[in-house]
Order: structure tokens, then C-alpha cells, then sequence
């Protein structure tokens, strides 16, 4: 066995895969990667199943050494420096680090989770049928709560394939679209408008449970409490304060403010990258085009095997460049008979 080792790690890291569907009604949070097509990337990129279990990275750096084998990865998500013994190593690509290693990762840039899927998959005891983690439940393997320097995943060795990287859609900057309800008929059409008209920013105290909204204040027409009732990702709930808070994988599984909104799903990861204090708006959409928009999604899903492409290998030769007379004819800039041409 192969291990990559934790050798440094910010905050708000850990081990996710597809989470625990199905299992909210005894109470049982679904948690699950931030980001599913950014997840689903790095692990095509290594041949995993797409939702196989990754190291979900926060926006602070980190660094992971090979030890025991080679280790072949594959980096996805939110853009950031990156580099194996100096060696550029771009997002959405793969690479292998030899045994003793170091891949270094900077801060993230323009998003907030990058994904580190490790070749084989992550050697763990699944819980409830995942590995993913849940901190405040005491949940995932092979540790229930965030990575820490000096953890080790175990895997199996990297198998000497060649490194490929992948071709994605174009990023956007589109307002995030949300579908009105179940509960918006617990505001009026001014709070719902001021919702979709307003720019928003997220709070710093945010974090895998909930996002919290600085913008307007959204008022109730009739109080904040609800009897409460089942949660999605992306449930907008407006507490009594009048600031929204948007539900994030580790949400609780039921809640009782009122929901004015909900983000669609091919949405969701894009709203979940957007880093704290970046301004966004919202954009209501019909359930025809939420539904379209989600198949559309899961189209993608599938089309990431097809999207792998071999990465072509550009080293210098140095010795090459040597013997090469690529200047052509040397010339001196204080000796103008070297450079200029006589006139006829």
C-alpha cells in the first residue's frame, strides 16, 4: 500500500464522496462533496468512479507527500499554484507524485474548494454507506472530522498510466438560479423581488452547514416560524433576523423557518464555490427550467470520461536548445556594424 500523508492543511478540509442520499428521514444528514462536478472531475481524471471518496480542500493551502509508492492524483475545483518538486501542475489535470514527493497547493482563487481524488480511491470503513464527513455528527472515515498535518490516507500504488487532463465548459459568472417556494407564500412579492433584485454577498462565518447572506433585510408577512419540515441543498431558509441562509451539505434535515427559495441542483456548486465577500444575485427560474437545467447537468456528469485528454509533454530539451542557432546571427548593440545594413 501507498500513502499520500497530510503535511499541512488549512481549515474546512476533509474527506467527502456523494454523501448519504436517501437517509434523511431517520435523521440522518447527507453531507457529501460541496462541489459534485468538481468532485466527479478530479476522479475521472484518475479512472475512479466519478463519486468516489476525494479530499475536499478549503481555500487555504495545503501539501501532501507520497509515502511508501508512487501516488497518482487528480486536481479539480477552484484554481490555485500548484506543484510537485517545483513541477507546475495544472487544475483539472492529473499527476503522479514518486515516492517521497511533495504536492503544494496554494491558496484557492476565484472559488473555494479544490478536490484532490487519489488514484484506487482512499482506503476507509465506510458509515452508513460513505466516507464522507460529518464533523458535528463524529462521522467518515478513515478520520470524522477535518484533516490534520500528519494524517495519512492509504491507497494502492499508482499505476504508471499516462497523465490526462480534461476539457470543461467555460466558467460563468450568471446570477445563481433559484426556483421560489415551498414556502414563498410566506412573503410578499416587494421581499420576493427584493431577493432576486439585490446583490448579496456571503458572511465569513459561513460554512459546510449553512451559507449566510449579507444583503437586505427579507421581511415575513406573518412570522418566522414554521412547523418544521424537510431540507435540500441550496433551501434558502429566512430566519427571524431577516437574512437568508442558504443550506449546505451538513445541513440539519429538517428545519422550521420559512423557505423563500431553494438553488437549483446544476447550481448548487457554483454557489457553493463562491468565495466569502464576493458579491452575486440570484435569478428565478420556472420548475420546467430548474428540471431542464438539472438534466442538462447530469448530462455533463456522464460526458466526463469522454472529455479526458492525454497531456502533451512540452519539457525543454536543454542540450537540444544548445546546439540549436535559434538567435541566428549574434550581434553586438554598441557595434553598428554588426546590425546595421549599408544602403546601396
Amino acid at each position: 500500500m501507498s500513502k499520500l500523508v497530510v503535511t499541512s492543511i488549512g481549515p474546512a478540509s476533509s474527506v467527502q464522496d456523494a454523501g448519504r442520499p436517501g437517509s434523511q428521514r431517520y435523521g440522518l444528514v447527507p453531507s457529501g462533496a460541496m462541489d459534485r462536478l468538481s468532485l466527479a472531475t478530479a476522479n475521472a481524471l484518475v479512472g475512479n468512479d466519478l463519486f468516489a471518496a476525494a479530499i475536499e480542500i478549503g481555500p487555504f493551502g495545503a501539501a501532501f507527500t507520497a509515502r511508501g509508492g508512487a501516488v497518482r492524483i487528480g486536481l479539480a475545483g477552484a484554481p490555485r499554484n500548484a506543484d510537485i518538486g517545483g513541477r507546475p501542475v495544472a487544475s483539472d489535470s492529473s499527476a503522479t507524485l514518486a515516492d517521497g514527493e511533495t504536492l503544494n497547493l496554494g491558496f484557492a482563487r476565484g472559488g473555494s474548494f479544490s478536490y484532490l481524488a487519489i488514484e484506487h480511491g482512499i482506503a476507509g470503513e465506510p458509515m452508513f454507506g460513505s466516507l464522507a464527513v460529518n464533523a458535528r455528527a463524529g462521522l467518515g472515515s478513515p478520520y470524522p472530522r477535518p484533516l490534520q498535518s500528519g494524517d495519512e490516507l492509504q491507497t494502492q500504488a499508482a499505476s504508471g498510466a499516462a497523465e490526462r487532463r480534461i476539457e470543461l465548459p467555460p466558467a460563468t459568472e450568471a446570477p445563481i438560479r433559484v426556483l421560489f417556494g415551498p414556502q414563498d407564500d410566506e412573503f410578499s412579492d416587494e421581499n420576493k423581488k427584493l431577493f432576486v433584485d439585490s446583490e448579496w454577498k456571503i458572511s465569513a462565518t459561513s460554512d459546510r452547514m449553512g451559507y449566510r447572506l449579507e444583503g437586505p433585510v427579507i421581511k415575513h408577512l406573518d412570522g418566522h416560524n414554521i412547523v418544521s419540515d424537510g431540507t435540500v441543498n441550496g433551501s434558502v431558509q429566512v430566519p427571524g433576523n431577516g437574512q437568508p441562509i442558504v443550506l449546505m451539505p451538513d445541513r440539519g434535515t429538517s428545519g422550521g423557518y420559512p423557505k423563500i427559495a431553494t438553488v437549483i441542483t446544476a447550481d448548487f456548486g457554483r454557489f457553493a464555490q463562491i468565495s466569502a465577500g464576493r458579491p452575486f444575485r440570484f435569478k428565478a427560474v420556472t420548475m420546467a427550467e430548474a428540471q431542464a437545467e438539472a438534466i442538462k447537468f447530469q448530462q455533463l456528469l456522464r460526458s466526463l470520461p469522454d472529455r479526458l485528454r492525454a497531456i502533451e509533454d512540452f519539457s525543454l530539451n536543454i542540450e537540444a536548445l544548445r546546439d540549436a542557432n535559434v538567435a541566428g546571427q549574434a550581434v553586438s548593440a554598441i557595434d553598428a556594424a554588426t546590425w546595421q545594413v549599408a544602403l546601396p
